[in-house]
């Protein structure tokens, strides 16, 4: 990926580096990762620098030579560090969780950026919701779930801004990057953007307006996705393109780097250590397991416990494929709006192609449920997720594999508080006992789509009972729960649980408001 300076894209401000303060700050930077200065590897990344980056490594070049020095001190003398217990919100006891929501969007807004080439920070156009906690950026796939939210709040106006700001990051970068931030351009997230921009237009009184604005940007998109296929011959990948042997062409997570994430540098040096083959193989897995967002997931490991046997590039995804399914649909539908009937018949054309290829590798009729492929090994994948809903979500199944998934599903991933991402304990947070918000979302309107109303019923009460009782009990919206054990929160993964939270509240009130549920339980200030 290229690594120079580009304009910010706003009128009259500086020129923002894009440059990742790894290699902004090279030894400073490894130094500081790799002697726990912080204990959250994010905390680093996300500091201003008080001078010029360059004037600040000669700066510790001279001065960490000598005997006394402190690189803690030097850190703090040279850098603003904002630490994510600094912006903690106190709910108010007594409020319903509705309320809470409500006051909660005014918390996670963040008005347009101001470039600053001393920070990672991309900056943004228009106002935008964070998720909360350490996560003081956008995210891409998690908006789609917040803007859910934020239309039951009557906030329309801020959800069609993120979704300009979201067509502004892929006119200036190609792609919607995994967060706003430098260190996240060399990947994207699971792509969102045309559910956006269809709730966007299911929204309006002139939905065509809306494919009409936001279609150029969906088709950069999929040129960012689909990079390479054209050439590519069967049995070969190049990047997130995959041609099997028959022609079928799907996707798969990728990342253009293969080096330690700026925001997990430690943890990921670490892990290459354990896993006993080249590490740049090791850090382009991890890094492309933060592109699916199941950062991280027995689903991408090849024995399904270890992370070291992380294996995401030889996978080709089923919920990416869906997704792509989707993009395609929906550039028919836009490329309509404008009158490109030629083009919009392409798209439908390729999009019945990616139907085929789904029905032909992604699912698994012996064990009743759609799955990832491993493409070089030409089978499926063993791991049961809640990934296996995505064709559902966009009508690729049919009513009997809808049915399968739904008997498969209820006795694999079924927990008193919700569906487990999966059913295997592995210490990840994308791994039994946790259970995710976007998750049950997509499993309830999936369910829904094929007439499973009752079962789709009873996961989102489960859930919501789950999500009202932590918050009854904590005055929080966690950004993932334990459904498998009601007296537990949360646990695994990376970084402590979050509190906030962006899609937490965006399917809550969403799922409120469908299911009409009362909020008989309120935030009572007990700790």
């Amino acid at each position: 990926m290229p690594r120079t300076n580009i304009d910010s894209g706003m009128p009259g401000q500086a020129i923002a580096s894009i440059e990742p303060p790894s290699e902004l700050y090279g030894e400073l930077f490894k130094d500081v990762q790799m002697q726990r200065v912080f204990p959250d590897s994010k905390t680093f990344p996300d500091a201003v620098a008080k001078d010029d980056p360059g004037t600040l490594v000669q700066r510790y070049r001279a001065e960490n030579r000598q005997p006394d020095f402190d690189l803690s001190a030097f850190v703090k003398q040279n850098f603003v560090v904002s630490k994510p217990e600094e912006n903690t919100y106190h709910s108010i006891p007594g409020q319903d969780v509705c309320s809470h929501i409500d006051a909660l969007w005014t918390v996670l807004e963040r008005r347009p950026d101001q470039a600053n080439p001393r920070s990672s920070l991309l900056p943004l156009l228009h106002p935008y919701i964070v998720p909360g906690g350490r996560f003081g950026e956008i995210y891409y796939w998690d908006s789609y779930f917040t803007m859910l939210g934020l239309e039951e709040s009557g906030r329309h106006d801020m959800a069609l801004n993120m979704v300009r700001n979201f067509a502004d990051l892929i006119d200036r970068h190609g792609h919607v990057p995994n967060g706003n931030r430098t260190y996240y351009l060399s990947r994207s997230q699971p792509p969102f953007f045309a559910g956006m921009v269809g709730l966007m237009a299911e929204k309006s009184d002139d939905p065509d307006a809306i494919y009409a604005e936001f279609l150029p940007a969906m088709n950069k998109e999929y040129s960012f996705w689909m990079a390479g296929a054209d050439t590519l011959a069967p049995g070969n990948a190049y990047r997130r393109v995959v041609r099997l042997g028959n022609g079928a062409v799907l996707n798969r997570y990728w990342d253009d780097l293969d080096i330690p994430r700026d925001e997990a540098y430690r943890e990921d040096v670490e892990t290459a250590k354990a896993a006993g083959r080249p590490p740049e193989e090791v850090y382009r897995n991890l890094r492309a397991a933060a592109e699916s967002g199941w950062d991280f997931s027995s689903r991408w490991l090849a024995d399904g416990k270890t992370l070291s046997t992380i294996r995401t590039t030889e996978l080709l995804p089923v919920d990416l494929s869906s997704l792509m399914f989707q993009l395609e649909k929906t550039l028919a539908r836009a490329s309509e709006a404008v009158g490109q009937t030629e083009r919009a018949n392409e798209f439908r054309n390729l999009a019945e192609l990616r139907r085929a290829a789904i029905q032909r590798y992604l699912w698994d009729g012996k064990r009743g449920i759609f799955t990832d492929y491993v493409w070089r090994e030409e089978k499926p994948s063993a791991a049961i997720t809640g990934a296996t809903f995505s064709p559902l979500l966009f009508g690729i199944a049919t009513k009997p594999q809808a049915k399968r998934v739904a008997e498969t599903i209820r006795t694999k991933l079924l927990k008193p508080g919700g569906l487990v991402t999966s059913p295997t304990a592995t210490g990840q947070q994308w791994d039994a006992p946790n259970g995710w918000a976007p998750l049950q979302w997509i499993a309830i309107k999936s369910l829904q789509n094929y007439d499973q109303t009752k079962f789709a019923e009873n996961i989102a009460r489960d859930w919501m009972t789950k999500v009202i009782n932590v918050y009854r009990n904590t005055g929080k919206l966690m950004e993932k729960y334990n459904v498998s054990d009601p007296a537990v929160t949360t646990g695994g993964g990376e970084y402590p649980n979050q509190d906030g939270f962006g899609w937490t509240n965006g399917v809550t009130a969403a799922l409120m408001d469908r299911y009409r549920m009362q909020d008989s339980y309120t935030y009572a200030g007990t700790r």
